[in-house]
């Protein structure tokens, strides 16, 4: 039955792939049009991104390679947050194992948001930190890359140019300077 507001309508779902970062399943589905079939739907792991500005408008970032999708470009601290770990206290621990910069003092909740909603749940948390110290050197060596400070004021120039990598990052920069403007 179809929802005069457009909604679809989910019967159940069943697991075709999983491990712990993907899982990839086949809803059963019946769109607005009252047609039903199945659907894929894949599952990613939460995500918490850490978002650190300075005192001069920049922002630590890490300029790095991305194999899928065989591209150079910066890209936002964080990862996928643990079973039963706050995701604030996961964007500072990864920031901190991927840059060797530790964020000072307490996180501001920037936004939340799911980046492919047509078909991928990928929930993602974005943290704001104005300070950090930097402890040494970076201890994720699968995250590998120059960490950088990198100006606000370059934001538009590094996405016209898609060197900002990932709708975390994108969206994380691009909300933090529209609500501090707004």
């Amino acid at each position: 039955m179809t929802d005069e507001h457009g909604s679809w309508k989910t019967f159940g779902e069943r697991l075709v792939y999983d491990n712990p970062w993907v899982k990839v399943a086949l809803a059963d589905v019946q769109a607005p049009n009252g047609d039903r079939w199945e659907y894929h739907v894949v599952h990613l792991a939460r995500i918490a991104i850490a978002l650190i500005v300075n005192d001069q408008d920049e922002a630590l970032m890490l300029w790095r390679y991305r194999f899928a999708t065989e591209q150079w470009g910066y890209e936002l601290l964080g990862g996928m947050v643990d079973e039963g770990e706050d995701a604030a206290v996961t964007a500072a621990r990864e920031a901190a194992e991927e840059s060797g910069w530790e964020p000072i003092g307490e996180p501001e909740h920037l936004v939340t948001f799911e980046p492919l909603p047509g078909q991928v749940t990928a929930p993602t948390d974005v943290y704001l930190w104005r300070a950090a110290k930097h402890i040494g050197e970076p201890t994720d060596t699968e995250e590998v890359g120059r960490v950088e400070w990198v100006p606000l004021s370059r934001v538009p120039e590094l996405a016209q140019r898609q060197e900002l990598l990932g709708a975390g990052t994108l969206v994380s920069l691009l909300y933090f300077m529209a609500s501090r403007n707004a």
